[in-house]
């Protein structure tokens, strides 16, 4: 799919398909008086019969009954001008895909009626917001099917009426695409079935992202993690036949000073059986997406060093397999980390935290991270609590917290801060170690990322559990069934804002 912009008047014969977007109460006869006159008469007599009012998920489209393009068109409803947002903007975009995907539209021009995005949202994010809403909304997954489905989409065009915005308008659409490809490329990850997916060959998936979007990998294998001292990442991924791997992703943007880097941590499980503490079926058949946080890590990753950010960022993924075996940990043993802390098991189908604790150090102590942002699936407790829709987030540093809840509100990934109060964290006090790895069933999101954040170092630092947000059961706006690439846009965006 390409985009492009073009200006108003060299739409017709280009384009199959003309999308209008409209606010509430827009006056048809102004507002598109310069298109042709059988699009404005049957616009005109759809909204005097109150079946296309332009509120906000509203899609209307009609084809023309002519034989020259454009053929089709769609209006989609943008809601109150005054109530727009990036979020609404990016929403309508995977509507509309959808809807020009069931006219097997090839050619699309897309025309925000006046251009009023409202609010004072400038044209580069609201092109930005519309790369991303097509492009998210036109993905599947269909490797493994021996029919698949191929979207006719070749072609977006974003009808541009207004003075000295063009540039602006184009540069928002690439950074939307790369942003889109990256999350795709995060979807896809997570979406692969953990036979395929191994801990080395998510190792390669990362290695290749490197070369070819610009950033260093470093992959660390079975003997080197043990040398580290990396004990609480060993005894989770020891048993699986297919061994784990550290990867190390570095990106240097602002060589004038290296010494501010920005730690992205990703939970690596590409499958979890829970150990000895077993999971049933049900809990186990979906495991292949425990590895949603690396993939995450990894796309933006890719959409960082894509954009050429003027940042320094390291990327970690400690990836293995939670298997039973006769040589994995069990419940109830004593292990350590690279840390030094000892830990109590409490059970071994808390085992992400064990990975992620000692990468977040890992991150600190060896590649000199001084901001710490680690992504997992780490509990179904997020999604009891919060649902499918919000992020449940841990932090020690309530400024940093507020920069994450800035960017997200753009990216339209919600987040939602748990208190971290100390009774919580007596909750992961061991009478026989330093910690143990799970403070029970209450509280579960908070303890789980009290746990990791043990091992920051004190560095200002961030945990999203992505349990429930990481996957979703259908197809809507710009969402669509399966893995949702979660996070991926909002680290890009925190990384950026920094």
């Amino acid at each position: 799919m390409n985009f492009k912009v073009i200006n108003k008047f060299e739409y017709e014969g280009l384009i199959d398909t003309l999308v209008l977007g409209a606010h509430e109460e827009f006056n048809v006869a102004m507002e598109l008086k310069d298109f042709n006159v059988d699009i404005l008469k049957m616009t005109a007599h759809l909204v005097k019969e109150e079946v296309f009012t332009g509120k906000d998920g509203e899609i209307q489209s009609f084809r023309l009954a002519r034989d020259i393009n454009p053929k089709n068109i769609i209006l989609v409803g943008l809601g109150k001008e005054e109530e727009l947002t990036i979020e609404k903007i990016r929403k309508a975009s995977g509507r509309m895909l959808r809807e020009c995907k069931k006219l097997k539209a090839t050619s699309i021009g897309l025309y925000p009626v006046g251009n009023k995005f409202g609010n004072d949202i400038c044209p580069k994010e609201a092109a930005r917001a519309v790369a991303e809403g097509a492009v998210l909304a036109d993905y599947s997954f269909e490797i493994y099917k021996s029919e698949k489905k191929v979207s006719t989409i070749k072609e977006i065009m974003l009808i541009n009426a207004c003075d000295g915005v063009t540039e602006d308008l184009a540069n928002g659409l690439e950074e939307g695409f790369v942003l889109a490809e990256a999350t795709t490329l995060a979807r896809d990850m997570v979406n692969e079935p953990a036979n395929t997916l191994t801990p080395v060959e998510l190792a390669n998936r990362a290695k290749n992202t490197g070369k070819i979007s610009g950033f260093e990998v470093e992959i660390i294998d079975e003997i080197k993690i043990q040398e580290l001292g990396m004990k609480a990442f060993w005894e989770v991924g020891k048993a699986s036949n297919n061994p784990p791997r550290l990867i190390v992703m570095r990106y240097f943007g602002n060589r004038e000073n290296r010494e501010e880097i920005i730690g992205l941590v990703g939970k690596g499980l590409t499958y979890d059986s829970g150990g000895y503490a077993l999971k049933s079926l049900e809990g186990m058949v979906n495991m292949k997406s425990d590895m949603a946080g690396s993939a995450a890590v990894i796309g933006a990753m890719k959409a960082i060093a894509s954009m050429k950010l003027k940042t320094n960022v390291v990327g970690i993924v400690a990836a293995c397999e939670n298997m039973v075996s006769g040589g994995a940990y069990k419940n109830g043993d004593v292990i350590g980390s690279m840390a030094g802390k000892t830990i109590e098991i409490k059970s071994t189908d808390a085992e992400g935290r064990l990975t992620l604790a000692d990468a977040v150090y890992y991150a600190v102590e060896m590649e000199g991270a001084k901001r710490i942002v680690d992504i997992a699936t780490l509990t179904g407790a997020a999604g009891v609590a919060l649902g499918i829709t919000t992020t449940a987030v841990i932090t020690n540093n309530d400024e940093f917290y507020s920069m994450l809840e800035e960017v997200s509100r753009r990216t339209g990934e919600k987040v939602w801060k748990l208190p971290s109060f100390e009774e919580y964290r007596e909750l992961i006090k061991s009478d026989i170690a330093d910690l143990k790895n799970s403070g029970g069933r209450l509280a579960g999101t908070i303890t789980g990322g009290l746990f990791v954040g043990e091992f920051v170092q004190g560095k200002p630092w961030i945990h999203m559990d992505i349990a429930g947000t990481a996957g979703s059961d259908k197809d809507l706006n710009y969402s669509t069934k399966g893995a949702t690439g979660v996070g991926v846009r909002t680290l890009y965006e925190l990384v950026k804002s920094m």
